[in-house]
């Protein structure tokens, strides 16, 4: 039986259509088949949430989500990932990519090994996530350079160091060539810190090729880092 999915971002339920029929028949909630999940051509974050809609659909089987762009590939995979899905990257034949992406048991599609985040909490249980929206601190260039530089270069040696920072808006130049503090954030993500920047943000100035150091995320894995589950510092 192959199944496709309606994931339209309306507030109707996503539904899933039987196209043809199979000799055996799955337990209930449980998709063993293939679902295709179209999302080329859809902004940040759009392919994650039909995504994350799919995935909560079923309990446990393999979807195919194809995709247009990298940003939405490698959102795509990481989301998936943090979902504890394991992912096989393959390329469309019509150009982009698919990812197959397999939930609720042991498969043999091949997950490459995902760093964990540093398991950082404050006195309050709860790990710090730093919100990084510009390449300098406050409003004077040249000042603002200096305290930038300097906060990042103290942030490795913090008692409680981030699980994650996030990088926003021209923040994303911090982690792009050119940068003058890639080696400081490579030393922070090698003591177990994620190193997050926007996807849409890199596309907008051109730097998404450039990036030196952490991984490309998305607007959807933004919004549930800033509600849910960690102690958010913003840095403007």
């Amino acid at each position: 039986m192959i199944d496709t999915i309606d994931l339209s971002l309306s507030h109707k339920p996503c539904q899933i259509h039987r196209v043809s029929s199979c000799a055996t028949t799955p337990r209930p909630g449980v998709l063993r088949l293939s679902d295709l999940i179209d999302c080329r051509g859809l902004a940040c974050p759009e392919p994650v949430l039909k995504t994350k809609a799919a995935l909560e659909q079923i309990h446990e089987g393999v979807l195919t989500v194809e995709v247009d762009t990298p940003a939405s590939r490698d959102n795509v995979r990481r989301f998936a990932e943090s979902q504890g899905c394991t992912v096989e990257l393959l390329e469309a034949s019509t150009g982009g990519w698919r990812l197959q992406l397999a939930k609720g048991y042991p498969c043999e599609v091949a997950q490459p090994g995902a760093k964990s985040a540093a398991a950082t909490t404050t006195q309050q249980g709860l790990p710090i996530a730093i919100l990084v929206t510009s390449d300098r601190i406050g409003p004077d260039q040249t000042l603002g350079d200096v305290l930038m530089r300097a906060f990042l270069n103290t942030l490795p040696q913090a008692e409680t160091p981030p699980a994650r920072v996030l990088f926003l808006n021209r923040g994303v130049l911090l982690t792009t060539a050119a940068s003058g503090s890639l080696e400081v954030l490579r030393e922070l993500e090698e003591k177990g810190t994620e190193v997050l920047s926007c996807g849409t943000c890199l596309e907008f100035f051109d730097k998404r090729d450039a990036l030196q150091v952490g991984s490309v995320s998305n607007m959807y894995a933004t919004v549930e880092t800033l509600t849910g589950g960690y102690r958010v510092v913003t840095l403007t």
